[in-house]
């Protein structure tokens, strides 16, 4: 029987949570501290990109899908999934759990024991425990609580939600098959951890995997920089048959769990882990240093680089599964830069609008004019717009003298024969190309 369920927090997670679940049927009531985006959601306004959410609400907001800014009263839920924003001061790698305890507490007068409490949140292990579970007993005097980590990628969250298995761990055995009562009409595989601890070590350690997992591509494309090499001619014969784990491609990593969850881990060890640290500190300098590799590139081409014209296509932190996301996107630190070399910068992004691309200093323009009207070019993401473009057409009117192609989409042998320069991370390629 479908179940009735609070969502507090219509970020992200919360946002494709509450449209997964009233596709399988549930009743949903989405809570936001935020006026903006209560307001937005109730009259069907999606404040975030995702496949699939607009038309989720199209279909069952009012029906089973309501939006407030607090849960309803006297109205018994079978669950409250807590999925608020949990920030980590990037200066001092510091988390900020004041969302999750204040949500904690809301729910801990508004619902009773009879709730199950779901952290979905991503959180230091212990978190669950040590914050939101004192704040339901101090109340109720006993609760059932869960910990079930949102794992989905960005571009494909409805579909993984039902997909991908539903890792859950509760406070003990109670609450354990309540979660899995509460998501089994959700996702198609659950999978019970013996603790909320051990769940919440799930998330962190599938994010921070990946982080190392692309760290290393990074540290390899910078080494090869240094001995003149192409490091996707490396990783492409390195990995090619050979019967141990891939290696990963060179390129930014960036986003709301990527830049964060790493940080989250670390707060959550009294010893400074071995691994982690480093591969964060790594992706985090890979655009600053590309920034300066391109201001380089455009002084040894150019000749100056005050009033040099940029056009960088690609603002969003990536290009594929496609989203409008800023959350740690690389030209964040490389506009500093850029404006200290002088660039005059233009913006072009497929789905993030003209007024955050002006945010960020970009004067936003269309993407025949990014080619035509520039002297340098950088290609930030691999949205498939970027992917499809015809470098010989885009080149056959331009200025350009110097395209810096970080995902390496494009035609590098079309560049070259028109007179461009051409480099990626970790590469700049020779005069000619037998590409």
């Amino acid at each position: 029987m479908p179940k009735t369920v609070g969502v507090i927090g219509m970020g992200y997670v919360g946002l494709t949570l509450t449209a997964a679940l009233a596709r399988k049927g549930y009743t949903v009531y989405g809570v936001d501290a935020s006026p903006r985006v209560v307001e937005a959601l109730s009259n069907g306004r999606i404040h975030v990109y995702e496949p699939g959410v607009e038309e989720a609400f199209a279909e069952h907001l009012g029906s089973t899908v309501f939006i407030s800014d607090r849960l309803p009263e006297n109205l018994r839920l079978d669950a409250a999934i807590l999925s608020v924003s949990t920030p980590v001061d990037l200066s001092t790698g510091t988390p900020d759990l004041r969302n999750l305890a204040d949500a904690a507490q809301d729910v801990a007068e508004r619902c009773g024991p009879d709730t199950l409490v779901v952290v979905r949140s991503t959180v230091p292990i212990g978190t669950s425990r040590a914050v939101v579970l004192p704040a339901l007993t101090a109340r109720w005097g006993k609760a059932k609580l869960v910990m079930a980590p949102e794992r989905t990628i960005q571009g494909q969250a409805l579909r993984e939600l039902v997909e991908l298995p539903q890792v859950i761990g509760g406070l003990d055995e109670e609450s354990l098959q309540a979660g899995i009562e509460v998501f089994s009409g959700l996702a198609d595989q659950i999978v019970p951890v013996s603790s909320i601890e051990t769940a919440e070590m799930v998330k962190l350690s599938n994010n921070c995997h990946t982080d190392l997992i692309y760290a290393f591509g990074n540290e390899l494309a910078l080494i090869a920089e240094q001995h003149g090499l192409d490091p996707l001619e490396v990783i492409r014969a390195t990995n090619l048959d050979y019967p141990r784990p891939d290696l990963a491609k060179p390129g930014y990593v960036g986003g709301g769990c990527l830049s964060k969850d790493p940080y989250l881990m670390i707060a959550s060890t009294s010893r400074s882990p071995y691994l982690v640290g480093q591969a964060r500190k790594l992706n985090e300098r890979l655009p600053a240093h590309v920034a300066e590799r391109v201001v380089e590139l455009v002084r040894e081409t150019v000749g100056r680089t005050e009033g040099v014209r940029l056009s960088v296509l690609g603002w969003a932190y990536k290009g594929w599964p496609a989203t409008d996301d800023m959350r740690g996107t690389p030209i964040a630190d490389m506009m500093p830069l850029f404006r200290a070399a002088g660039f005059v910068v233009s913006g072009h992004d497929p789905l993030v609008s003209d007024e955050v691309i002006r945010e960020y200093g970009g004067e936003p323009v269309s993407l025949d004019k990014a080619f035509a009207d520039a002297d340098a070019m950088i290609v930030i993401n691999d949205h498939p717009d970027y992917r499809a473009l015809e470098a010989e057409t885009m080149l056959g009117s331009s200025d350009l003298r110097v395209i810096f192609d970080s995902w390496r989409i494009l035609d590098e042998a079309a560049v070259i024969r028109n007179g461009v320069r051409y480099a990626g991370i970790g590469y700049v390629a020779k005069e000619e190309t037998t590409v």
